[in-house]
Order: structure tokens, then C-alpha cells, then sequence
């Protein structure tokens, strides 16, 4: 355990170590300020809390999906870079298994995908604290953590996606540019029985809330399971991959 926690340790040195590191975060801050501000200033009263409007924003029509989009591109490149740069014949060398190896890098794109949710949260309830106020108590903040949660799944989706996508292309751009387009058209519904079984429409937990739903006959638990199921597919072709790569 202590040998894995080590490896965990180093992936994260590496993309901590980058002159771009913090330029996610900055990215976060500033807009979430200028954001709410511009809100503010076209419609003040459109909310009521800072919990009310973070609650809002949170999820994927708001910063959660920036939230998600910055998490992709920090991390599309940790497993793909290796064989563009040469190293990963280095790192294969160690006393390590392919496997351990992998499963380290992954750590470490949760770690950042949570990292980078909890700063745009936090930035984002900031900005709502400064343009319209603080109330609403425990509920507010039961209601703002929910949609962190909705989004934290979706964002948790995406980076496994592009996870896997950067192990079988070694290619960043296209991991990110393959990413970013199936995050684009997430939103297409179609009106097909189905379609309920594909990853977009799934993403969209909040939909559920008032007893909706993105689909007729879809549930929570249903989109949950369809959501476990396409995470754990992804992973397992990526470590099949992986694991079995001849590097030159």
C-alpha cells in the first residue's frame, strides 16, 4: 500500500510541477466572480442566496461544466504524454506493475477532477456570497452540495473517458478533442426507447429532481447503474490496453 501511495505521490508531482498547474484554478475564480457579477447586474434579484444561485451554477449548465472541461484537459495528457515524450519505457522498468502503474494515474485524475470541483465551488459560492447574500441555512447548503454532486459524477464520467481515450491514441489532442465533442453533444435527446441506455442522457442526474426525468421510463437508480456500468467498461479497456502494449 505504501508503494502505491508513493506512486500516487510522484503522478501528482508531475502535473503539480507544471508552469500551467494553477492556471485551471485561476480560471475558475475569475470567472465565477465576473459571472456572478454579470448576473447581478442584469437581473439582481433573479436570486435570493448565495446557496440559491451556487445551486444553480453548479451543474452542467453553469461552471460545472467548465468544472468539467478543465478537468479533461488537466488530465488528458497523464497517460498519453508518457509515450509522446518517452518516458513511459522509464517508467515500465520500475518494480511495478503495469497495473499499479495505471491505477496510480487514475488516482491522481480523481484527486484533480475533485480539487478542481472543490475550488470552482467554493469560488462560486464566494461570488454569490458577494452579489447576493447569505441565507437560507442548512437547506441552502444541502441544495448546493446536491449539485455538486450531479456534476461530480458527469465530470467523473468524462475524465474516465478521456482516461481511456488517451491509452488507446497516446495522443492528447485527439483525447481531448474526442472528449470535448462528446461533451458537447451530451444535450441531444432523442426520442427513442433505446436511447436510454447510451451515456448522454444519463449524465443529467439533476433532471430527476421534482420527479422528472431525461427520458420517459428512466430512474435515478437506472441512470446510476447505466452511469457504474459505462465507467467501469471504460476502465477495463484501458487497462486491457495498457497491459498489453508493446512499447518500442
Amino acid at each position: 500500500m505504501r508503494s502505491f501511495n508513493n506512486l500516487i505521490v510522484n503522478e501528482w508531482l508531475k502535473i503539480s510541477k507544471k508552469r500551467t498547474f494553477f492556471v485551471p484554478y485561476l480560471v475558475l475564480i475569475l470567472l465565477s466572480l465576473l459571472l456572478g457579477y454579470i448576473v447581478h447586474s442584469v437581473s439582481p434579484d433573479i436570486f435570493e442566496s448565495a446557496y440559491e444561485y451556487s445551486s444553480v451554477m453548479l451543474l452542467s449548465q453553469g461552471i460545472g461544466q467548465v468544472i468539467t472541461i478543465l478537468a479533461i484537459i488537466g488530465t488528458a495528457g497523464i497517460v498519453s504524454k508518457e509515450y509522446s515524450q518517452g518516458t513511459i519505457k522509464f517508467l515500465l522498468i520500475r518494480a511495478r506493475s503495469r497495473t499499479a502503474i495505471l491505477a496510480s494515474k487514475y488516482a491522481v485524475v480523481l484527486i484533480y477532477a475533485f480539487t478542481v470541483a472543490v475550488v470552482g465551488m467554493l469560488a462560486v459560492f464566494v461570488s454569490g456570497a458577494l452579489w447576493f447574500g447569505l441565507s437560507g441555512g442548512e437547506d441552502g447548503i444541502r441544495e448546493m452540495l446536491t449539485s455538486l454532486m450531479y456534476n461530480s459524477v458527469s465530470t467523473v464520467v468524462y475524465v474516465t473517458l478521456a482516461f481511456m481515450i488517451g491509452i488507446l491514441t497516446t495522443s492528447t489532442g485527439v483525447t481531448i478533442g474526442v472528449t470535448m465533442f462528446m461533451l458537447m453533444i451530451d444535450k441531444l435527446i432523442i426520442s427513442r426507447e433505446f436511447y436510454k441506455y447510451v451515456l448522454f442522457p444519463n449524465l443529467n442526474l439533476s433532471a430527476y429532481e421534482g420527479g422528472g426525468a431525461p427520458i420517459p421510463g428512466m430512474t435515478l437508480t437506472f441512470s446510476i447503474v447505466m452511469l457504474a456500468l459505462y465507467t467501469i467498461v471504460f476502465l477495463l479497456i484501458g487497462f486491457s490496453v495498457f497491459r498489453r502494449r508493446d512499447v518500442a
